[in-house]
């Protein structure tokens, strides 16, 4: 496979594979089978110190940012997506908290004891993240919020959401609030049962009356919008798009795999003397390192701080979920009959690689916004 985004010499990589051989692996299919969420990997990484790879070393945590959390998702992605989907998550939510929560539970997060995630997209704005229509509103116990949430990963696994809603009291699209998992008033009405993804139990959450103090507003009151685009765009985007890649890089290898360990015994020849076969592969490969270089651009450009960098976080991840969806699907092709059957493997990243283009922001959103940002448009209103 080809080279990592973040060098072999970091010691969380060094922490990070023996899980992935031990617990993540031999796990992936029956978790993809029965949809049960990925405990026993995130235990693992907890007791690793790695769901605390993003927190301050002030509170015990890895001090890492992007280029770190995308290579372990892209990582556990090549193995199972679903255990890499909730860590992405957990990831982008953490960064969050990490910004604007409390320091006891900024160290619980770095201590691995907390798993926490995103609970922004709602039903009545759809895939529209960004401008929630739920409410916040000023009780004598705090603060009542009311929502329902259309799909948030770890729904009623985690142990918090960094939730989204419409101002309590300011001007602004939007104010983020710390919602313990365990609150009165919260419900997950049923259990995710999709076509990919399936252990990642993305589901709706109903807010009923739920109540939070007031100190559990995550930055001031209006400022959801910013910390959304300041924070969490780029760490979900570039995440995504890791486990994009993750799921190519598998694919790609599974395939070269299959063609050169099957033969046309009457001929004496494997499927990779095909000609056909040699050319959907470079298709494969060729996609996928054009994904990997665009990823490492993307990173470099947040990390220097470029220009275009908001322009190449937006394109990572509408490129990879549409090159990791024609992959897989050569890949499909390139095996197969077998491709179909669970041995080969292949038609689990298949389903696993369909996420990326509907899961918001969509990747007809990210072609207009990216459209917006040429044009010299505001990216929203």
């Amino acid at each position: 496979m080809s080279t990592l985004i973040a060098p072999l010499t970091k010691s969380y990589l060094e922490e990070l594979d023996p899980i992935i051989e031990e617990i993540i692996a031999p796990a992936a299919n029956d978790i993809d089978s029965t949809g049960a969420y990925p405990r026993a990997a995130l235990t693992a990484l907890g007791q690793a110190g790695l769901l605390g790879l993003v927190s301050a070393p002030e509170v015990g945590g890895r001090g890492e940012a992007h280029r770190a959390a995308v290579t372990v998702v892209e990582r556990i992605a090549r193995e199972c997506a679903s255990t890499a989907m909730v860590v992405c998550m957990h990831y982008t939510a953490a960064a969050v908290i990490e910004a604007y929560g409390p320091r006891e539970l900024r160290e619980e997060i770095a201590a691995g004891k907390h798993v926490t995630t995103l609970a922004f997209s709602e039903v009545g704005s759809r895939s529209h993240f960004w401008a929630p229509v739920s409410t916040a509103t000023k009780v004598a116990a705090g603060v009542r919020l009311d929502a329902r949430k259309s799909f948030s990963t770890s729904a009623g696994e985690a142990d918090s959401y960094v939730w989204s809603s419409r101002p309590l009291a300011a001007n602004g699209e939007s104010t983020l609030w710390l919602v313990p998992a365990h609150a009165p008033g919260l419900s997950v009405p049923y259990r995710f049962d999709g076509l990919g993804l399936r252990g990642n139990c993305s589901a709706p959450i109903i807010a009923e009356g739920v109540v939070v103090p007031q100190e559990a507003m995550l930055g001031p009151d209006g400022g959801g919008f910013a910390i959304m685009m300041d924070l969490t765009v780029a760490y979900f985007q570039l995440m995504s798009a890791g486990v994009s890649l993750g799921l190519m890089e598998t694919a790609t290898a599974k395939s070269i795999r299959h063609v050169a360990g099957t033969k046309f015994e009457h001929l004496g020849q494997t499927l990779a003397a095909l000609p056909t076969i040699r050319a959907y592969l470079s298709r494969v490969r060729i996609k996928t390192d054009m994904i990997r270089a665009l990823l490492l651009d993307a990173l470099d450009a947040v990390e220097a701080g470029r220009d275009d960098a908001m322009l190449r976080v937006l394109q990572v991840k509408a490129a990879a979920g549409e090159a990791s969806t024609e992959v897989t699907d050569l890949a499909m092709r390139v095996c197969g009959g077998a491709a179909f059957s669970k041995t080969v493997g292949i038609e689990r990243h298949f389903r696993d690689a369909r996420a990326a283009t509907v899961m918001a922001p969509t990747t007809d959103a990210l072609y207009d916004f990216i459209g917006k940002a040429l044009c010299g448009l505001p990216l929203f209103g």
